[in-house]
């Protein structure tokens, strides 16, 4: 296996890294607005899923690179 695919691989999976601040991020922001909002929770609610699930693709596309890099190698 090629030194430089390893390398890149390990650093492809490192997105997890911020995709797990996004969602804390979001969960966390989410839960403030709504304990000082409840009568807008379903909306609060969705957009907070909605910042989750994006940062959630972001590291399935890091393992995705980082697999097609193992492969490739």
């Amino acid at each position: 296996m090629n030194t430089f695919a390893a390398l890149g691989a390990g650093i492809a999976v490192l997105t997890s890294i911020g995709a797990a601040i996004g969602v804390g991020l979001s969960a966390g922001k989410g839960a403030e607005s709504i304990a000082r909002q409840p009568e807008k929770e379903k909306s609060i609610r969705s957009l907070a899923f909605l910042g989750m699930v994006l940062s959630e693709a972001c590291a399935i596309y890091g393992l995705l690179i980082a697999l097609l890099l193992f492969t490739k190698a």
